[in-house]
């Protein structure tokens, strides 16, 4: 199967990534399932989510399910097998030259790839991501020698790219597709009605290269679940906690903006949130994350389920997208991840130097200098 138009993201639930309440083991592999039997038939999964465990949930939660009936997304290039973790900078890239050498990619991809499969219970993926690559996994011919021979082997049906954790990398990403578009089918990013800034720059670069888009965090942490207002109280390790003060009452006013418009479409805000985001051109698939919040009275996430799974049809006219765009605009509300020219020396995997090639295709695609 190829990626259909909603999937579920193993990260959901907040077992394996700190969002909200964490399920008891089987509410999450029970909220798998209700996404199965309510229409959802993507499921997306990384190998370095509780280093394997959530690969497992899912080959457990799935395995009553014909094999053909759902497309399997998996997701590897964090090395937790040789690498330590480096605190909130997470496992080391496996293609960390502390790690190994470029002749030695090919190995590791395999490696990994079959790990994360048998945990899966299958014997492919229909898309395989590169996970969070660093500058290394962006521009290296080894990179995607490795990962066409997986798919040459039949271990994944599909290539792909998932740039993060964070946002940005936008020219790498840029770069990357048309470096090696002729192999990469899918690109995952970062696009809500909140956070147009950068992912919409990646579009052009997707649609002339044949690459179709992904796209995560179409919530906007939780904000589109309608259940998040002014003064929302997080637990304590919670990742949004850490977001800077006041985003959930900014968040807050641009949805009441937006409403009118969701409302006209009958839409739920979820809902509108997947389809201004599929009303783009190269995005054909949406991966919210479910949440159970805090509370005794929080809603359940299970109801969020249901409500993604009833996703109608619908697409927003050009005029309507750009409307909401224009509400939406966060340009410049970030420091963004991958190249920039903050940085001289490339101290971190996911920050480097600005490199000539990439501002050349900042000026070819109109983006400017500023990055």
């Amino acid at each position: 199967m190829n990626v259909t138009q909603t999937a579920y993201g193993t990260w959901s639930g907040g077992r394996f990534m700190h969002f909200g309440e964490v399920l008891e083991e089987k509410r999450y592999l029970d909220c798998i399932r209700l996404a199965y039997e309510s229409g959802v038939r993507t499921f997306v999964t990384a190998d370095v989510y509780g280093q394997g465990k959530a690969d497992a949930a899912l080959g457990e939660a799935l395995a009553d399910y014909p094999r053909d009936s759902y497309c399997l997304v998996g997701t590897i290039g964090h090395d937790f097998y040789k690498g330590t973790r480096q605190g909130s900078a997470g496992y080391p890239r496996f293609t960390d030259p502390d790690l190994r050498t470029p002749l030695d990619y090919r190995q590791f991809l395999r490696e990994a790839c079959e790990k994360s499969l048998t945990n899966c219970r299958t014997d492919h993926f229909d898309l395989l991501l590169l996970h969070n690559p660093d500058e290394r996994g962006y521009t290296m011919t080894e990179v995607w020698d490795g990962l066409g021979a997986l798919k040459a082997e039949g271990m994944a049906q599909r290539l792909g790219v998932a740039p993060g954790p964070a946002n940005g990398f936008t020219l790498d990403l840029i770069y990357c597709l048309e470096h090696f578009g002729e192999v990469i089918d899918w690109a995952m990013i970062i696009l809500n009605p909140l956070e147009p800034w950068p992912g919409q720059h990646v579009l052009p670069a997707a649609e002339k290269n044949g690459v179709k888009i992904l796209t995560r965090v179409v919530d906007y942490g939780g904000m589109f679940h309608g259940v998040m207002t002014p003064g929302h109280h997080f637990r304590d390790g919670d990742h949004r906690a850490y977001r800077p003060d006041g985003w959930v009452e900014a968040g807050y006013e641009k949805i009441r903006k937006m409403k009118p418009m969701a409302d006209k479409h009958g839409l739920t805000l979820l809902q509108f949130a997947c389809v201004w985001n599929l009303s783009h051109g190269p995005v054909e698939c949406v991966v919210p994350t479910f949440i159970q919040e805090a509370g005794d009275d929080a809603r359940p996430i299970e109801d969020q389920i249901r409500e993604y799974a009833a996703l109608p049809d619908v697409r927003l006219s050009a005029a309507e997208v750009e409307e909401i765009r224009a509400i939406g605009d966060n340009t410049g509300c970030m420091p963004l991840k991958g190249a920039s020219r903050r940085h001289e020396v490339s101290a971190r995997p996911d920050e480097w130097p600005m490199r000539p090639d990439l501002l050349a295709l900042a000026e070819r695609y109109g983006l400017g200098e500023n990055w």
